[in-house]
């Protein structure tokens, strides 16, 4: 290889060396987390300690990966064994980030890998560079790492940390409508006419692609009725928590915990003479569906629900009338991306939570647990609403997978899986399958043009 070469390659490389040490990090962090908040400990405080002689361990030893290949896998104060689990959540995590950035920035686009065309993976926007994007894949790693955390808490515990659900979500909500922004006041005000394509308010000059593809499903900036909707869906939200808050609706499930402490009672007592352990049999991650009320408790969740959508129709339905009497003219970039991300968060968590209601009305149990809800939610925010509701119905494909898996090999397989990770993995799957889904939804409607999924 020349030394051009090398200077060529060389940035590129460095480039991934650092997003990998980066997914490292935060692999490490994960495991912080997956530890601590099931147990209720605050993941600030206090630092990091051996579990077995609590310790607090050094600098040295919290080195992501080499700490712990370094001690031998052993506790270097009390020589007790330390999971592989850590090191083996960093390494996914790091090759999970380094993976993305040089899918996305660094393989040519005629790249191909076993006769699979990899360089077509990466979203059209990626063609801007990182630099450009940049809020864009911060977004996309963050959430790929609250997935990540909430995939293993979830196959332990039956639970998702809800605030894992609202990092990603917020981010997007931040980060991308100021990419916007920035992009306008760098270009001047400008029209979304359709995926990737600009037009200049004065409708003299056009951005167009390879110049630029938005990172998201967003509506064009002509489309007040869509931007409204999904103003409209977060005020409802808001006045939901708000009718919460004071009483007016109560939340569902309320009565759950002292139901499952008194149906754990019940079974120590029919247990005592057998010996059995009653609280292994009615472990708390399986008791939720012995829960006698769903069928009650999902016209609650229809009360919360109805300000959401209700207020969703009225946005979509009013705010064009509104401005069209008021010669509003299109929408700035930043608020029709802003639209997207809150459309996104509400059709990827309505569609699960309908799922939910109509599932636990129809069979009388707990259908999905309000966790995913807020997980597609996330993805929704962060990814569109188009590839949130693909990844929902693709991880039935994924749970069909596992059960077969779960069959052939068997152990600890056979026991039972929360939905939790198989929307993680359905979501990464679409981020990767995302030529292919196309083709296939492309063969299915029957149109002569590719659907853009942005």
């Amino acid at each position: 290889m020349s030394w051009s070469s090398v200077i060529v390659v060389l940035p590129l490389i460095t480039q991934a060396v650092f997003f990998a040490a980066l997914g490292a990090c935060i692999g490490s962090l994960i495991n912080v987390l997956v530890y601590r908040m099931p147990r209720g400990i605050s993941v600030v405080r206090p630092a990091s300690r051996c579990p077995s002689c609590q310790t607090k361990l050094t600098w040295r030893e919290n080195i992501p990966i080499f700490g712990w290949l370094l001690l031998r896998g052993r506790c270097r104060f009390c020589n007790v064994r330390v999971s592989a689990e850590y090191p083996i959540v960093e390494t996914i995590v790091a090759a999970l980030f380094a993976g993305i950035f040089a899918l996305w920035y660094l393989v040519p686009g005629d790249a191909a890998l076993f006769g699979i065309a990899i360089g077509k993976i990466a979203p059209a926007w990626t063609g801007n560079g990182a630099l450009a994007t940049w809020p864009a894949i911060v977004t996309l790693l963050v959430l790929l790492g609250s997935l990540t955390a909430m995939t293993i808490i979830d196959a332990r515990t039956f639970t998702i940390p809800l605030v894992l659900t609202w990092v990603p979500a917020a981010t997007a909500a931040v980060l991308l409508p100021a990419h916007a922004g920035w992009f306008e006041f760098a270009h001047g005000p400008l029209r979304l006419i359709q995926p990737g394509y600009f037009l200049s308010a004065d409708r003299t000059r056009w951005i167009t692609t390879p110049g630029w593809t938005w990172t998201l499903a967003t509506p064009s900036t002509e489309q007040w009725g869509w931007i409204g909707a999904g103003l409209g869906g977060m005020l409802g939200i808001t006045v939901s928590l708000l009718m919460v808050r004071f009483g007016i609706i109560r939340r569902s499930f309320e009565d759950y915990e002292a139901w499952e402490a008194e149906a754990i009672r019940t079974a120590e007592t029919e247990h005592a003479e057998s010996g059995v352990d009653a609280k292994s049999e009615n472990d708390a991650t399986h008791l939720w569906i012995q829960y006698p009320h769903a069928r009650r408790e999902m016209f609650v969740e229809a009360a919360f629900v109805s300000p959401i959508v209700m207020m969703s129709l009225l946005g979509g339905w009013g705010l064009p009338r509104l401005l069209a009497g008021m010669s509003a003219g299109v929408a700035p970039l930043w608020l029709a991306v802003l639209g997207g991300v809150f459309l996104g968060y509400l059709i990827g968590g309505g569609v699960v939570w309908a799922v939910r209601i109509f599932g636990s009305l129809a069979f009388g149990k707990e259908a999905m647990g309000m966790g995913d809800v807020h997980l597609m939610a996330a993805v929704g925010a962060c990814l569109g609403w188009i590839d949130s509701v693909i990844g929902f119905f693709g991880a039935a494909f994924v749970g069909l997978a596992y059960t077969i898996a779960a069959m052939i090999v068997g152990g600890k397989l056979k026991r039972a899986m929360p939905f939790g990770p198989f929307l993680a993995i359905s979501t990464l799957l679409v981020l990767l399958g995302r030529p292919w889904i196309e083709n296939v939804l492309t063969g299915l409607i029957g149109s002569a043009t590719p659907i853009n999924l942005p």
